[in-house]
């Protein structure tokens, strides 16, 4: 009769000097009580629970550990929860933006002809009557998405030709020559040039060619490619200057001309990433403000041509709702529409991010065996 003994495990050498796996969790449940009990003594608020929450957490895992595994592995734990906690910390403010705005847009995106109607109209009567007997909030942001869409269509159509030019430019034939390190060096100071000087541009020079007081999509539209051409500048040379050597090489030695190569062997590699860069500068400036109010003007009805008229959008829409209240006495429906259009406007830049990241995929070269 054979029996089986089972081998009694013993703890190895390598796990000795280790805390349990469960050490944070219990841990934060004690920072968690001990924050909660000191806040009782002095008045209980959130912010202050999550803060000493997070110090006692930082300083009991990290005093455990060093106890039990060693100064070295506590001091990891250390980094570690300071890490973690700047990411929260950078993360805070966003999520507390897309909250509020969630809270405070949401009802006003729910308003009927919120997103079909505009203000043409709409006067501080129509707020009065919405606030004194419930009605119905009347006028929407219809005309500024139709601005919104309009202007940024047309400064892209300027800002990404040229801006993949100049790329080109700069990485293909520049090389050390004045000429280039000239275009980086304004490049860089663009880069960093306030959008109401951009604004101010497009105005000056429409006044120069056209005549004073010209205010159009299109003149808002060359203030937004003012801000738009290094951005496209910086991501498509960015994304041309990590594209392999011996792609051009293989090229040229096939006798494939310069152009020729430039055309279909390297932007052809490097189509994600200089894609992904047009898309993100498209969502950095379709949310400016002052470009637009001094290149544009601000309207309440539609204006589908870019090149006559006035024209809104969505940024000046909620500067001039928060600003200038349809109804300065029941000031509560113009904030109702403001944060609906905010909604709408982070909605947009979402969407553009999402597609730059799609496009990434789509076009990114196809990992070889």
């Amino acid at each position: 009769m054979t029996s089986t003994l089972t081998p009694v495990r013993k703890r190895s050498a390598l796990t000795k000097g280790q805390l349990p796996k469960a050490a944070p969790y219990i841990v934060l449940a004690v920072a968690l009580v001990l924050a909660a009990a000191i806040l009782a003594l002095i008045g209980f608020n959130p912010f202050g629970w999550a803060v000493v929450s997070a110090i006692l957490f930082t300083a009991g895992l990290t005093g455990w550990s060093a106890a039990v595994e060693g100064s070295r592995r506590a001091k990891d734990r250390m980094v570690t929860c300071l890490v973690v906690g700047a990411f929260l910390i950078a993360l805070l403010p966003l999520v507390s933006v897309i909250w509020t705005v969630l809270v405070k847009g949401l009802p006003g995106l729910m308003d009927p002809g919120f997103l079909s109607t505009s203000m043409n109209g709409v006067t501080g009567a129509f707020d009065n009557k919405a606030v004194e007997q419930g009605a119905p909030i009347v006028g929407g942001i219809y005309h500024a998405i139709i601005g919104t869409v309009l202007m940024t269509v047309l400064a892209t159509l300027i800002s990404v030709p040229v801006g993949l030019m100049t790329a080109i430019y700069l990485v293909e034939y520049g090389g050390d020559r004045p000429l280039a390190r000239a275009i980086t060096f304004f490049v860089d100071v663009m880069t960093g040039i306030p959008s109401i000087v951009a604004g101010l541009f497009a105005a000056a020079f429409f006044f120069a060619v056209v005549g004073p007081g010209t205010k159009t999509g299109a003149v808002a539209a060359v203030a937004l490619s003012v801000l738009m051409i290094p951005v496209v500048v910086r991501s498509s040379e960015e994304m041309l200057r990590i594209v392999p050597n011996e792609l051009r090489e293989a090229a040229y030695a096939l006798g494939v001309r310069k152009w020729r190569t430039i055309l279909k062997v390297v932007l052809p590699t490097a189509i994600s990433g200089i894609a992904s860069g047009i898309t993100l500068a498209i969502a950095r400036v379709i949310g400016e403000t002052a470009p637009i109010l001094v290149a544009a003007g601000f309207a309440t009805s539609i204006n589908n041509n870019v090149f006559s008229g006035w024209m809104a959008s969505l940024p000046t829409f909620i500067y001039t709702q928060i600003l200038n209240p349809t109804s300065p006495s029941n000031p509560d429906p113009s904030n109702q529409r403001a944060w609906g259009a905010a909604l709408v406007l982070i909605i947009l830049v979402m969407l553009l991010n999402l597609v730059a990241r799609l496009i990434a995929r789509r076009f990114a070269p196809k990992a070889g065996r």
